[in-house]
């Protein structure tokens, strides 16, 4: 018996050895292999479809026909008739939203018994009616496809939009990818030609503007309606969240429904993969390389990388030598002396001499992280370099920021959303950041503005610059309420809030906090101590004045304001909570991974996740760790973002430098990459207009309709599949609350039904 394993074994090592020269790989078919030559011959017949030369229609009809293996004469007339529109956008060619589905059948399609599946329902469209709550009273955009599924559900039409949007000239089907160049906005400076003074009044009231119809007196008989959120209400709605997140059942069910989308991708892309390649090498000229991508998430003062910055600072040390850049006690300091005062000469300096890179040492370091914004170590050089007030005025910045500008110009296709800081320790700081961006004029059709606010009231406070919170909220967003009453009192401010899309809150996540904000939490003006607010009370009363502001501009058909947090970097899971209900976008979101219910309900909701592995990988999470390919599986609406070049990248393309590693670490293909890209336009805040160009004037319509493959290089199944699959989602949950209702109307008819019990 053992002499016959002993030749079964040795046969089959044999036959091994024989293979292994045939092939390269266990998956891979030798050449005469008939599979390999049909998938040849198909290869060859895409590739005929493909090219643009001018065939007779009968040829390439029957190409297709071969091709597709269509058999019967009413699908030949079909194509024909397709043939012959091709500009409309309906009339797309079948074979590209045709591929392979997986479906489910039985009647417990969950896994779940129906009454967990009851329960979770209940709570999961409670959680999504409150989100869809704080977007519509904040003018920020919500999913539609989950919009449409909640207004079924309650048998209610969405509410309108309370102001009119400006008349647009409607993009061309055919028009082209890159929108109209305009004129330079910061040359207009006539404030003649702004909004006039409606003069209005506004002051601060527990921790919120309040706008008035009169400057004098301000009180209740002269206050204009602009809503904003209840205190009680939001604390009510937090407290229901995150009890939500902690229970046992719906977390079991959020996680069996996540493992299941990320399981159906897969099965997906098993089945798909080549269609969707195959879509992609039909689109003429479009590639990964020019479509459009925009950096969401990235911080201006450290927008440049390593070497920009040191070759910047050498030419600016030859070129202004002379130029007085600082003062120290009451005298004037040139370039020239603050490098003499280090030792150190224009041909010292290196790479190694900046030591602006994050390295292992900054790993849960965040205060070391933030010693690296300091050239040499030496933060007068930050002061000089990369701030935009000082005392030349931020020169130097202004010039740098306008070469990263140029560079992503000239690269045509990437886009970047920068983030300026607003401090809240002093009232100017807005005059002083719109006089630097405009007296320089630091624009570009490729870039806009967020602004960012550092949760630092603790500093602030115990060096003496604050006396509560109230104050720092005034110096935030009174400068804002001014600059919208009355334009043309402030014109710089007013043109430099064109381009600013809207706010972020910054800081390290993982400090800890030292209160809960509940209705007993002081309110901003009678915060007077030194410790920090929490993140939620931070979030609340910056969500709650950017409403009022929102709704005060469209009053004078100026544009809103969205809240784009940096959330779920690091620390608790509650700041997740507050930017689900708060906030359109938010960048990070790692703590997800951690919280199945909360990634679930983002995944409903499809909020934009802008999301920087390299960041992370310095900082709180190993690149192997990160679970941006587990997001995008299960089809999370994320993007690609470099958070900090200076500090993490080495090119001039840094943005290309992080699609470049995840694509390679993570394996994405081709269609992956560009469907991060066309996320990341969705989630900017880019006009309406300019997205109409980019990704076609149909973008807003939900699934493939309102897919471009030709300018997007998206295929339509991709689209189909994540539309179908977020829909099959929500008609789950959607469907059990339904059914329910009509158990309940069927119990009371039958009681209603029974015969009365007889009197004796």
């Amino acid at each position: 018996m053992d002499g016959k394993f002993k030749e079964i074994a040795e046969e089959l090592f044999s036959r091994s050895l024989a293979e292994s020269d045939m092939r390269s790989a266990p998956y891979e078919f030798p050449e005469e292999s008939p599979i390999e030559q049909l998938e040849e011959r198909r290869q060859r017949l895409e590739r005929q479809i493909s090219q643009d030369v001018k065939l007779e229609p009968e040829i390439l009809l029957r190409a297709k026909q071969d091709f597709l293996k269509i058999d019967s004469a009413a699908d030949l007339l079909s194509y024909n008739e397709q043939n012959e529109i091709t500009v409309d956008h309906v009339s797309k060619e079948r074979e590209d939203r045709e591929f392979q589905r997986v479906s489910i059948s039985g009647e417990e399609k969950c896994g779940v018994p129906f009454t967990d599946l009851l329960d979770a329902a209940k709570c999961i469209v409670k959680a999504l009616f409150i989100r869809d709550k704080y977007m519509a009273l904040s003018m920020q955009s919500f999913c539609k496809t989950t919009t449409r599924f909640l207004y079924e559900l309650g048998n209610t039409p969405p509410e309108s939009n309370l102001y009119e949007d400006p008349p647009e000239t409607p993009v061309a089907y055919d028009a082209p990818v890159h929108p109209p160049v305009t004129n330079h906005p910061f040359e207009n400076m006539d404030p003649s030609s702004m909004p006039s003074d409606v003069g209005f009044g506004c002051k601060m009231v527990d921790g919120v503007m309040h706008v008035y119809t009169k400057r004098s007196p301000m009180d209740k008989s002269t206050e204009l309606d602009l809503p904003y959120p209840d205190l009680q209400e939001f604390v009510a709605d937090m407290n229901v969240l995150m009890a939500l997140i902690i229970n046992g059942p719906i977390k079991s069910f959020c996680y069996r429904r996540l493992q299941f989308l990320s399981s159906k991708f897969q099965m997906h892309v098993l089945l798909n993969e080549m269609k969707e390649l195959a879509a992609q090498k039909k689109v003429p000229h479009r590639d990964f390389y020019n479509i459009r991508k925009v950096d969401t998430h990235v911080h201006a003062s450290s927008c440049m990388n390593q070497k920009h910055l040191l070759r910047f600072i050498k030419r600016t040390m030859k070129k202004y030598p002379d130029e007085i850049v600082t003062t120290e006690k009451g005298k004037g300091q040139t370039l020239k002396d603050v490098f003499q005062n280090m030792n150190l000469t224009a041909y010292d300096l290196s790479v190694d001499t900046l030591d602006v890179h994050a390295d292992r040492n900054t790993f849960h370091r965040f205060d070391k992280f933030n010693a690296k914004y300091n050239p040499i170590g030496e933060s007068i050089l930050r002061e000089i370099f990369i701030k935009t007030h000082n005392h030349i005025e931020g020169k130097y910045f202004a010039h740098i920021i306008k070469e990263v500008m140029a560079d992503l110009e000239e690269s045509k296709y990437q886009n970047a959303e920068l983030r300026l800081s607003i401090y809240g320790r002093s009232r100017n700081e807005w005059d002083k950041l719109a006089n630097w961006a405009v007296k320089h004029k630091v624009h570009s059709p490729n870039v806009r503005w967020l602004i960012q606010v550092p949760r630092l009231f603790d500093v602030y406070r115990t060096k003496k610059q604050l006396a509560n919170f109230q104050e720092m909220l005034e110096n935030i967003f009174l400068p804002l309420f001014k600059a919208t009453i009355d334009p043309q009192n402030h014109p710089e401010l007013h043109l430099f809030l064109e381009d600013v899309d809207g706010f972020d809150s910054v800081d390290d996540e993982s400090k800890p906090e030292h209160h809960i904000f509940n209705l007993d939490s002081s309110l901003p003006g009678n915060w007077t101590e030194e410790d920090n607010p929490p993140y939620s009370y931070y979030l609340y009363y910056m969500y709650a004045n950017m409403t009022v502001l929102n709704h005060l501009r469209r009053k004078r058909g100026l544009h809103s304001f969205v809240l784009r947090p940096h959330c779920g970097e690091a620390g608790p899971i509650h700041h997740l909570v507050s930017g689900f209900m708060l906030s359109e976008n938010i960048s990070h979101g790692l703590l997800l991974r951690k919280a199945p219910v909360l990634q679930y309900l983002y995944y409903l909701a499809q909020i934009g996740i802008a999301m920087s592995p390299l960041s992370n990988n310095s900082l709180f999470l190993s690149y192997h760790r990160n679970p941006l390919p587990e997001y995008l599986s299960r089809g999370l609406m994320i993007s690609l973002s470099t958070d900090d070049p200076l500090q993490f990248h080495f090119t001039k393309e840094p943005l290309m430098e992080e699609y470049s590693i995840a694509t390679q670490v993570w394996k994405l293909s081709s269609c992956d990459m560009c469907e991060l890209a066309r996320n990341s336009v969705l989630m900017s805040d880019f006009s309406h207009k300019v997205k109409s160009y980019w990704l076609g004037p149909y973008y807003q319509k939900e699934g493939p309709e309102g897919n471009d493959i030709r300018r997007t290089n998206v295929p339509d199944i991709r689209v189909s599949y994540r539309y179908e699959t977020l829909c099959k989602e929500l008609t789950l949950i959607t469907q059990a609350l339904r059914s329910e209702e009509l158990e309940t109307i069927e119990e009371e008819e039958s009681l209603s039904m029974m015969p009365l019990p007889s009197s004796r």
